[in-house]
């Protein structure tokens, strides 16, 4: 990963989350009032304050995505067989679905979103694994679902486990999912764009 290739990552991932932000925030605008900073009045205030949230959801989404890395690098030179690893995700993830929809329904937000929306981003985190596995192998599975799902999980634990607003919880985990995604998969892509230029260069003097 370079320096260059890093800061591509950075600014798009921003950019995805103002945009999410700014989309998701506009359609609960629309259909709740009382939901942003001014009212409807102040549509655009309210969207520029919207992406300026996502810009910030953005980089804490990277810090999360990072750290995920790191934690992976350190866990599979403990564990060593990476089965094992893998399984203690698998584990950690299936925790967290329940645990999202334990604490949810614990803070009484409705009758319905405590269970709907694990629902939901388990529904997407499916889709985004398999997305990830016709792209690379199957070994992506449990990484995959286990940072999509429990990763998005516990970045969106300040909005979760604050006092119960649907709004904010879905205007922080919309941002969240989709830059643990599309950082997901961008990150293959990267890597094996720079083993093929790696390629190129070490072929260079043989071909002189």
């Amino acid at each position: 990963m370079t320096i260059r290739k890093w800061f591509f990552l950075f600014w798009s991932t921003m950019a995805i989350s103002a945009v999410v932000c700014v989309v998701v925030g506009s359609i609960m605008l629309l259909t709740n009032q009382e939901f942003g900073f001014l009212g409807f009045e102040a549509t655009g205030f309210n969207a520029m304050m919207m992406a300026i949230s996502g810009l910030l959801i953005g980089v804490f989404s990277q810090m999360g995505f990072f750290a995920y890395l790191t934690l992976n690098y350190i866990a599979l030179s403990v564990f060593r067989k990476k089965y094992l690893w893998n399984t203690l995700q698998g584990y950690i993830t299936v925790f967290a679905i329940f645990a999202m929809g334990y604490v949810l329904y614990i803070e009484k937000t409705n009758n319905w979103l405590f269970w709907v929306l694990p629902l939901g981003l388990v529904l997407l985190s499916v889709l985004g694994t398999v997305i990830k596995i016709k792209q690379t192998n199957r070994s992506a599975l449990v990484p995959t679902m286990f940072l999509l799902f429990t990763i998005t999980f516990i970045e969106a634990w300040p909005a979760i486990q604050g006092e119960p607003n649907i709004a904010a919880v879905i205007f922080m985990i919309s941002p969240l999912f989709a830059c643990n995604f599309y950082q997901n998969m961008m990150m293959h892509r990267l890597l094996k764009k720079n083993e093929a230029d790696s390629a190129v260069i070490t072929a260079k003097p043989a071909n002189s």
